[in-house]
């Protein structure tokens, strides 16, 4: 287990206690106990893991969404944040490598004329999405020619797509699949347009706590622990990243 400065650790917990943000929109990695009404998943175990090495409690912070989450880093109200390492929001936080990978794809509706993942960046083609998430970041960088039509919660997402006859969702590869089911007919495209990266960040200026969270993922990937907290879960469609380069 890798050593933690004093200097890390006062960065990361600088109220002596290490305040975790997680994305509640993202259901492969965090969930909430219908009993309890407390935070579980992945992330939460790993925050969990984070503050056991750093020796401090911890407390799960819930945002509904990344783009939230993303926000509040200015603010100084969260220390470490479980989301996607985006380029746009390496502005205000600073990102370990990956830790999970998650597919992302298309499902298309029964009859759809688009057969591969390079179909859908057309014209005329509308492509409903999850607004703010990583893949519609990635999305909004990269089409040329399709339309993102943005709404928030994954299953308003597929309401939206369904109602207006859209010809197209993106969306996490787990998530389609639920999707699928419940519309007869739609066909989930092979392939991913992106795999996206789900890391562990700090707000810009904690460079030393930044270093240790860079270690720390390293070292969970390496010894299992990521692995071991999939399994616990049951989560399907989640894979372990590879060792950062």
């Amino acid at each position: 287990m890798i050593e933690c400065s004093p200097a890390a650790r006062s960065e990361l917990a600088p109220t002596g206690k290490l305040r975790a943000g997680i994305n509640l929109g993202n259901f492969l990695l965090t969930a909430t106990d219908p009993a309890t009404g407390e935070f579980r998943g992945v992330a939460v175990d790993l925050g969990r893991e984070l503050g056991r090495r750093l020796g401090v409690p911890v407390e799960i912070i819930g945002y509904p969404s990344p783009g939230a989450l993303a926000d509040a880093a200015k603010s100084g109200v969260w220390d470490v944040g479980f989301l996607a390492a985006e380029p746009q929001r390496a502005h205000e936080i600073d990102f370990t490598a990956a830790y999970v990978e998650i597919e992302a794809t298309y499902l298309v509706p029964p009859g759809s004329p688009l057969k591969t993942i390079a179909d859908v960046d057309r014209e005329g083609v509308r492509i409903a999405i999850s607004g703010r998430s990583a893949y519609d970041l990635y999305l909004t960088r990269n089409l040329k020619h399709a339309q993102l039509i943005r709404a928030q919660g994954a299953d308003n997402v597929f309401m939206r797509f369904v109602a207006d006859k859209l010809e197209a969702l993106a969306g996490l590869k787990p998530r389609l699949m639920i999707d699928h089911d419940n519309l007869p007919g739609s066909r989930i495209l092979d392939g991913r347009f992106t795999a996206v990266q789900q890391a562990i960040g700090t707000p810009k200026g904690r460079d030393a706590g930044a270093l240790y969270l860079r270690e720390f993922v390293e070292d969970i990937k390496a010894t299992g622990l990521v692995a071991r907290a999939i399994e616990n879960n049951n989560v399907r469609g989640l894979s372990v990243a590879p060792k950062a380069s």
